[in-house]
């Protein structure tokens, strides 16, 4: 962990009247307190029965056969992990005076957050800020998600069934994100999907991280397939449109942000979880 205790947080983006000119208080961040505190878990979107018609067919994904590939995204997609994603930032930036110190609701993290690389996030939330210090901020953001994330995260439900149709096919498979490396070997591991993945990009790896698709692209040639035999499973806004950026077809994942986001993102048709029947349908076209 980054130690915060040297750097003085002195303004914030949005009003902030009442911002003290302090130095951030770590020892208040503790999963304990934040327990204590009056969160609240976002609640679910709600997830229609209509899916968005691909390819002239409403659900199906024919045209890419032969599939050769699926390729992931993490956060939110193989794991639930936009919880502890807003705890951390709704505590964090309160503890900063962001926004007066009003703690953040789930509709701004939808909207200005979640699936965003942490170097975006710098110029969205601290854009006055030093680089180096907006940087660190995140730094300490991320270790309070992976405390947070190591007591509370589970799969998305369904996941196990949809790895080992893949691994019954032979499929080639990747998973691409914007979530920084230890967050990711975090999540990795706790899903027990190190052996499963043959390649992970990162965001930070590439020149542009999501919802460029310079992520996406790199999967597809570092497995060395063609996105015309290739689909995505996403969670967020900005990783829909990176995969469609990409040009390959993407399922979307309902399980926080709302459908219609999504689907205005350019998601092929959005799932509840990796269990849901319009999956399986549109699946057995291969």
């Amino acid at each position: 962990m980054v130690a915060l205790a040297s750097i003085q947080f002195s303004h914030c983006p949005f009003p902030c009247d009442n911002f003290p000119n302090t130095h951030f208080r770590r020892t208040s961040l503790s999963t304990q307190n934040l327990r204590k505190s009056a969160s609240f878990t976002p609640p679910r979107a709600s997830i229609s029965s209509e899916s968005k018609s691909i390819d002239g067919t409403k659900g199906s994904l024919a045209f890419l056969a032969p599939l050769e590939a699926i390729l992931f995204d993490i956060d939110g997609t193989l794991c639930d992990s936009d919880p502890q994603h807003y705890d951390a930032f709704r505590l964090m930036l309160q503890e900063i005076g962001f926004n007066g110190g009003v703690p953040i609701t789930e509709e701004f993290f939808i909207k200005n957050i979640s699936g965003k690389h942490n170097d975006e996030l710098c110029e969205v939330l601290l854009p006055d800020w030093d680089f180096q210090k907006a940087s660190t901020f995140m730094e300490e953001k991320e270790g309070l998600f992976r405390r947070l994330a190591a007591e509370q995260l589970k799969p998305v439900k369904g996941l196990q069934n949809l790895c080992k149709w893949i691994d019954d096919r032979g499929l080639r498979r990747a998973a691409v994100t914007n979530a920084p490396r230890p967050n990711v070997d975090l999540i990795i591991s706790m899903l027990d999907l190190a052996s499963f993945f043959e390649i992970i990009v990162l965001g930070n790896e590439c020149d542009r991280a999501k919802p460029f698709p310079d992520p996406y692209l790199k999967g597809l040639q570092e497995l060395g397939v063609s996105h015309k035999h290739t689909m995505v499973f996403e969670d967020s806004v900005s990783g829909v449109k990176a995969g469609v950026a990409a040009g390959m077809p993407v399922i979307g994942l309902g399980t926080r942000n709302p459908e219609n986001l999504l689907l205005d993102a350019g998601a092929s048709f959005v799932i509840k979880d990796f269990d849901d029947p319009k999956l399986w349908t549109a699946l057995e076209d291969f």
